[in-house]
C-alpha cells in the first residue's frame, strides 16, 4: 500500500542535482518519480527509484543526507476535476496533504501522484475505500 520514497538534502550549487544523478545512474537505478524544492542554500529532493534500499545506501555512502519516507501512490483520472476529487475525499476526511508531485511514466487514462499527508495510514484506508486504487512499491516499478 506504501511506496519509499527517499529524500536528500542537495546543496543548491551548480552540478549538484547532476552528480548526485548520475550517482544514481551509476549504480543501475532508474529514477521513476522525482520532485525538488529549493531555497537560497539548499534543495531537498524527493525521488522514487527502482530499488530503493539500493539508492538509499549509494546515496549514504556518498555522504549524502538521506531518509526514507512512506507516500501514496495515487491513480487520478486524468480529466479536469480528477485530481480537485480525490482532495475533496482527503479535505472530507479532514486529511492535509503535506506535499504531492506527480509521476513520471504514463499510465493511460489516469495520472500517477504521490501523496504525502500527515495521517497516511488513514489516508489510504479512506482513499481505498472511495474506491481510488493506490500502486505498491512492486506495481510501480513494472510500470
Amino acid at each position: 500500500m506504501f511506496v519509499k520514497q527517499i529524500s536528500v538534502f542537495l546543496e543548491n550549487s551548480k552540478g549538484s542535482l547532476s552528480r548526485m544523478t548520475r550517482m544514481i545512474s551509476e549504480a543501475g537505478l532508474d529514477l521513476i518519480a522525482l520532485s525538488i524544492a529549493d531555497t537560497e542554500h539548499y534543495g531537498i529532493l524527493r525521488c522514487i527509484v527502482t530499488d530503493t534500499e539500493k539508492g538509499y545506501q549509494t546515496l549514504k555512502d556518498a555522504g549524502y543526507t538521506a531518509r526514507l519516507t512512506d507516500v501514496l501512490a495515487v491513480y487520478v483520472p486524468d480529466h479536469p476535476g480528477g485530481l480537485a476529487d480525490v482532495l475533496d475525499v482527503l479535505r472530507d476526511e479532514s486529511i492535509s496533504v503535506e506535499y504531492l508531485y506527480s509521476f513520471v511514466r504514463s499510465s493511460g487514462s489516469h495520472a500517477l501522484i504521490i501523496f504525502h499527508l500527515d495521517e497516511l495510514e488513514r489516508g489510504a484506508e479512506v482513499l481505498t475505500r472511495k474506491g481510488i486504487r493506490l500502486l505498491d512499491q512492486e506495481q510501480i516499478r513494472s510500470l
